[in-house]
């Protein structure tokens, strides 16, 4: 039979190897509970858009676009605009009024043409003239920041001009805060010139800049959507790039 020292030593050993095995199991599993809650809280915060390839025949003919509650939903998550200009699209820049006030930083940027997209009196009033000393060709929409006011009457003009300024970059598309207006008219053009689906120019755009346009531009931009898509070939199906 073992003396009481051996066993006692036994046991002390046998006890050191279980508090190991129990920090170790603690350590592993608390590991894996905050790499799972830091995955949860990113999910939270990640905008719900995924999809940022540009769309196919195969994929299209899957799409459909989304309902403006959605597409609402996938804008609720907080996105910085990231200051006054930010490049959206390659030579493509979505600004504020104060980066479009700014001749000296259009400048150095290099902008060649500016779509204001709260051209007026009663807006952001600067005009060809206020450009004058630059060389930059400008292009003015009278549009208010209003649910009720038809912008989509300038989304073909407009994306055909931005087509065309392209040739000769960089272009700035502008309005009062780059949030609304200019982002309207910036995500026509994508989905027009580009063959993006709403969701695809909304995620494209939306990496660089935090837009939210309001919800009478989005429900134009819908409509489009819903055209563009029909034009092309597309069809009903699943929605499958709106993760909600």
């Amino acid at each position: 039979m073992p003396s009481d020292s051996v066993l006692n030593d036994t046991f002390h050993h046998f006890a050191r190897h279980r508090r190991q095995a129990y920090w170790s199991e603690k350590f592993i599993f608390g590991l894996l509970f905050r790499m799972a809650w830091d995955s949860f809280k990113d999910n939270l915060l990640r905008p719900r858009i995924r999809s940022t390839s540009r769309p196919t025949a195969s994929s299209q003919s899957k799409y459909e676009t989304p309902s403006l509650g959605e597409i609402q939903h996938s804008l609720w998550a907080y996105k910085p605009c990231s200051g006054n200009v930010n490049e959206v699209w390659p030579n493509l820049y979505i600004g504020d009024l104060y980066i479009a006030q700014d001749r000296e930083q259009l400048r150095q940027m290099g902008i060649t043409h500016i779509v204001n997209a709260a051209a007026g009196r009663f807006h952001i009033n600067t005009g060809a003239k206020y450009y004058k000393d630059l060389p930059i060709d400008y292009y003015g929409v009278e549009a208010d920041d209003d649910p009720n006011f038809n912008l989509s009457i300038y989304f073909h003009p407009a994306a055909r001009y931005i087509r065309a300024a392209l040739n000769s970059p960089k272009v700035l598309v502008h309005c009062a805060m780059g949030i609304s207006r200019s982002a309207t008219l910036v995500l026509a053009f994508l989905m027009i010139c580009e063959n993006m689906t709403l969701v695809d120019a909304l995620q494209t755009v939306r990496e660089h800049r935090g837009v939210c346009p309001n919800s009478g531009f989005l429900n134009q931009l819908r409509e489009l959507d819903i055209r563009l898509v029909k034009e092309r070939g597309g069809g009903g199906g699943w929605r499958n790039a709106l993760k909600l």
